[in-house]
This record gives C-alpha cells, sequence and structure tokens, in this order.
C-alpha cells in the first residue's frame, strides 16, 4: 500500500481527554446523521459488518434515529440541530468515555463507500499518521464541486504551509490521542479543516488513502454554498495567522536538533 503522509480568538471545546483510558476496543465508526431516513439503513448495515457503529442523530425530524437503532448502531439523538462539527464532537466524547483508540468518521448519505474502510483503518494501524483522510477524485465531481475542492485544498495548504489533497473529506480516521489533544473551536462543516490545522499543530502526521468519488442523484447536500464557503474562509484566515503566531513563537525559542519538516512525505 502506497500511502501519502504530512508530518505534521474563538474559546476552545475540550473534550474529557482524561474520563476513561484506552482499553482496547479499537476503531469505532461515527456517523453524523440529520433527516437520512432513506439511507441510513444501508450506511448502518454495511459499515456494521466491519466496525462497531455510534450514529449522531442531529435533530432530525423524521425517523433517521429509530432505523438506525433497528439496524445496529447505538444511538445518541440531539434535541435540535446543532450542526455536524457539534454532533462530532458528542461522538468524540462519547468514543472516549468508552475507551475506544481511534474513530473513523463518515457520513450517512451514502457517498462513502463501507468497503473502503478496509484501507483506511489499514493505514492507521500501519502507522501512517493520527489523521488518515479519504482523498477523492475531483475530476468526476459535478461541478461545481470538481472546480470548488480542488481551489479549497490550494487555499488552505498555503495557509498551512503543506500539502493538502482533499480539505472537506469527511471520511476520516482520528487516532485518540488527536481527539484527546485537538482544540475545537467551530459546529459546522469547517471543522473538518479545523481538524487538519489541529493535526498540524500538534505535529502529527497525517496520511491520505484513495477513496471512492460518489455522488447519488437527487440527493441535497448539507452543505450550503456561500454560507459553508465563508466559514471556510474565515477557518483559512483562522489558521494563517495562528501558524504565523506559532512560527514567531518559535523562532524566539531555542530549537532542539530535530527533524521539523512538514513536507509531503510517501511510505510504502
Amino acid at each position: 500500500m502506497v500511502i501519502s503522509q504530512n508530518n505534521t480568538a474563538h474559546q476552545a471545546k475540550a473534550l474529557p481527554a482524561d474520563t476513561v483510558e484506552s482499553n482496547g476496543l479499537g476503531v469505532l465508526a461515527l456517523i453524523p446523521a440529520r433527516n437520512e431516513a432513506p439511507t441510513i439503513v444501508s450506511v448502518v448495515t454495511g459499515v456494521r459488518a466491519k466496525l462497531p457503529v455510534l450514529v449522531i442523530d442531529d435533530g432530525s425530524v423524521e425517523n433517521t434515529a429509530d432505523l438506525a437503532r433497528e439496524a445496529g448502531a447505538t444511538v445518541i439523538s440531539h434535541d435540535r440541530n446543532r450542526g455536524k462539527g457539534a454532533a462530532l464532537l458528542t461522538g468524540f466524547a462519547w468514543a472516549l468515555e468508552q475507551g475506544y483508540d481511534a474513530v473513523v468518521t463518515l457520513d450517512a448519505d451514502g457517498q462513502h463507500a463501507p468497503e473502503d474502510l478496509g484501507g483506511l483503518v489499514e493505514a492507521y494501524h500501519a502507522g501512517a499518521g493520527d489523521l488518515i483522510i479519504g482523498e477523492r477524485t475531483f475530476s468526476v465531481m459535478p461541478f461545481p464541486r470538481w472546480l470548488s475542492q480542488p481551489m479549497g485544498s490550494w487555499v488552505l495548504s498555503q495557509a498551512l504551509g503543506v500539502s493538502v489533497t482533499d480539505c472537506q473529506s469527511g471520511f476520516r480516521v482520528l487516532s485518540r490521542r488527536l481527539i484527546e489533544k485537538m482544540r475545537l473551536t467551530t459546529s459546522g462543516f469547517e471543522m473538518e479543516t479545523e481538524m487538519i490545522w489541529e493535526a498540524v499543530r500538534l505535529g502529527y502526521s497525517i496520511g491520505w488513502v484513495p477513496i471512492q468519488t460518489i455522488y447519488l442523484p437527487g440527493r441535497r447536500s448539507g452543505f450550503h454554498p456561500l454560507k459553508d464557503t465563508l466559514r471556510f474562509l474565515r477557518m483559512t484566515w483562522h489558521i494563517w495567522r495562528a501558524r504565523r503566531r506559532l512560527e514567531g513563537s518559535q523562532e524566539t525559542e531555542p530549537q532542539e536538533e530535530e527533524d521539523t519538516c512538514l513536507g509531503p512525505r510517501t511510505i510504502s
């Protein structure tokens, strides 16, 4: 397997990192969902064949939670819609409390193929990184995503100083130590961008694994083109400023002799 790898004035939302130590439960699949009754059963069924599943029902107004539970998932429901990022935070906190070693996140709408789980989890167990991200093929995406997605990844790469090939892929694995140490400040789709910054800030490696690119006809995305794009740009600006401050503080401190390269590498 060839895996591409990077070494890498809001109030942060701290997760309960010290509540329970890892008990070797392995990897948990975390699926945030809102009004996904048409697809949630097939997604949960496919994932449960490989991993235990936790579904965070983010204020659905139909029977997403009931269907997910009947399909065999553990379900936690928000009393109202709080955003994808907030749903992920709820799931991360539960995974830490239960003692899982890692969490793989994926969408409830069928855009992430359960058969791709193996490659992501294998890369994590192979030590490819504390954050493993499924990398999609932009050229097969519908317009305007085939244009906006690579542009967004390029913009984030400039802000980070690290090559990012797919900044918005929600199919990813996070290690327990990354979840414990991340300080996340957002609650929407931009949290997936913020996670990448947190991995870089903490000096943790990021691995990239190719996955299928699936867009289902007739399915409406929860991503709001204008609102969420503005949030992404605001987050990218925040990351650039935070990186500049971090680099400035490091220049004034004595440096130990170690490999601090953040550039892209490839391992096999």
